[in-house]
Formats: structure tokens, C-alpha cells, sequence
């Protein structure tokens, strides 16, 4: 019984991890009870009142400064509530299946594959349209093919990746306001016209709090066979996208796989004109599997190379 409660002492961190990761699939929270949706609401009704005319400074320091309004007090009262609840580790084990979205594109992913592979576009679009902030009801095959790849990459990078990264550096409260970061910059997307440039303060925060997990998780998609060929025309490619880790991300699952991904994309009636990466063949239904297959191989890579260094670390301490 000692043995057993030293165990759980020294090794909570990861022991709260992995049950996070099982209740998160086993136990899913609706979508509609999330607390990001009051999160949404909350930014929602924020914007309306300080996203007003102006000159690009002037909304630019609104979108700053809304910015720090919505996440100071959030991170205030996450803090303030560990010492009160129950069980610390109870609190961690909550806020990081929170966090977590995994489920959410598995669950994303089983219809979308079978709308693809049917050719029903307009279900495809709308199954689309709930993920992401550009416009879907206009999506070619082809377009819908690249549009869901983009989907699966940049969401497994984001809602599991980068949430256990934070998780591991500062627990189930760092792993929480991640999620309300890019919860935020997605309600206040600078791409949409009318949040330019009020939503870039959110925006360069989600990309600093991505930058060094999405490179890692890249080169995690790049390795195995051609991985020098595949490092090469990632560096190469990614500098002309807009977001450098998308960027590494889409460049390196596209050259892995031979896929052509990125192209335009439109936002509130405006054309983004955005480069296209990756290989030569358009994303099928079948080429989405192989995407989630290696998606799925490399994040057990990355939660067994995490558990092992958050072991080392706590028999270190």
C-alpha cells in the first residue's frame, strides 16, 4: 500500500495524462456543453463592443488589449481554484480532458470520409463548415479533398499535440488556456476580413504557444523512409505559407505522402491566395485514411516519448 501511494505520488503527472487520454474517449463530453462555448460567446459579444472603426493601430491595440482582458482573468481564476477543490490531481485530470479534442476529429473523421468517397459534397461541406472559418458551400472535390486533409493535420497538431506539450510543461492549467488561445484566435481569425487586424494579437499568441511542438511533431511526420528528401523540400516549401508551423506540418505530411495540399482559400467573400504544397496527387478519400493512420502512429510516438521524459523526471525529482 506504501509502494502503491508513493507511486501515485511521484508519477502523478503522467498517471493523470494517460487517464485523461482513456476518459477522454471512453467518458465524451457533448459538444454542447464545453465550456468553449460560453468561451465563444463571451469573445463573441467582447468583439462587438471594441472591434469598432478605426485606424489599423487603433484596432490593433483594441485586439491586443481584448486579448489580455479575456485570458488574465480566465488564468486568474484557474489558479485560484486549485487550492480549493478536492484533489489537485482531480483538477489537472479535468482541465486536460478539456483541453483535449481527439475524439472530436476521429469522431469528424469516420463521415467525412464516407462523404468524400460517395461524392456527397454538400455533406462534406457542411461537416467542413463546423471546423473551420473559411467558406465550404462553394468547395470543389478537389478543393473538399485538401480542405479535409488541412482539417485532420492542423487539429491533431493542435487539440492533442500541442495541449499534451503544455500539459507537460504546466499541467492541466497550461494545457486549459491553450485550448482558450486558439479557441480565441478562432472566434477573432484575423483570415476574416473584418477582424483584420483586431484578431492578430490572439492569433501570434496561438502560433508562439504552437512553434516549438508543431516543428516537433513535423519532423515526428517526416521521419522513416525519405526523411532527408522530405526535410529538404519541407524548409524549402514552408517559407511561403502564412503560418511557418502549419506550414511544416502540411509540408511535411504532403511530401511523406506525395499529397497536394494548401491552395486558395476564401473567407468572408475575399480570396486568400495561399501556395500550394506537397506532392503531386489530390487528396482522396483514401488518401485521408493514410493521413490518419500516420497522424495516429506518430501521436502514440509522441505520448510514449513524452511519458517517458516526464518518468525520467519525476524519478529525477
Amino acid at each position: 500500500m506504501t509502494h502503491l501511494n508513493e507511486l501515485l505520488q511521484t508519477q502523478s503527472a503522467l498517471l493523470i495524462m494517460w487517464g485523461a487520454l482513456l476518459i477522454h474517449f471512453i467518458l465524451p463530453l457533448p459538444a454542447n456543453a464545453h465550456p468553449a462555448i460560453l468561451w465563444h460567446k463571451f469573445a463573441e459579444i467582447l468583439a462587438e463592443k471594441v472591434n469598432t472603426q478605426g485606424s489599423y493601430a487603433q484596432r490593433t491595440l483594441s485586439g491586443t488589449l481584448a486579448t489580455f482582458l479575456m485570458l488574465i482573468p480566465a488564468l486568474m481564476i484557474l489558479v485560484a481554484l486549485e487550492p480549493l477543490v478536492w484533489q489537485s490531481e482531480l483538477y489537472q485530470l479535468v482541465l486536460l480532458i478539456l483541453a483535449l479534442d481527439w475524439r472530436g476529429l476521429s469522431k469528424l473523421t469516420k463521415p467525412l470520409l464516407h462523404a468524400l468517397a460517395t461524392q456527397e459534397k454538400q455533406n462534406a461541406r457542411q461537416l467542413l463548415a463546423e471546423r473551420l472559418n473559411r467558406q465550404t458551400d462553394t468547395l470543389s472535390v478537389v478543393g473538399l479533398g485538401k480542405a479535409s486533409a488541412e482539417v485532420l493535420i492542423i487539429g491533431q497538431a493542435r487539440q492533442v499535440i500541442t495541449v499534451l506539450f503544455w500539459y507537460g510543461l504546466l499541467g492541466g492549467i497550461g494545457a486549459f488556456m491553450y485550448r482558450l488561445i486558439v479557441e480565441l484566435s478562432r472566434v477573432w481569425s484575423p483570415s476574416i476580413p473584418a477582424n483584420h487586424p483586431f484578431g492578430l494579437a490572439a492569433a501570434r499568441l496561438n502560433l508562439w504557444c504552437e512553434w516549438i511542438p508543431g516543428r516537433i511533431f513535423a519532423l515526428l511526420l517526416m521521419s522513416g523512409k525519405g526523411m532527408s528528401t522530405v526535410w529538404a523540400q519541407t524548409r524549402r516549401q514552408s517559407l511561403s505559407w502564412p503560418s511557418r508551423t502549419a506550414g511544416w506540418l502540411l509540408c511535411a505530411t504532403g511530401h511523406k505522402l506525395n499529397l497536394s495540399l494548401g491552395g486558395p482559400a476564401i473567407y468572408a467573400g475575399k480570396k486568400s491566395i495561399r501556395a500550394k504544397v506537397g506532392g503531386r496527387i489530390v487528396p482522396s478519400a483514401l488518401h485521408l485514411s493514410q493521413i490518419q493512420k500516420l497522424l495516429n502512429q506518430r501521436t502514440y510516438l509522441w505520448i510514449g516519448g513524452q511519458s517517458l521524459l516526464m518518468l525520467i523526471a519525476a524519478q529525477g525529482l
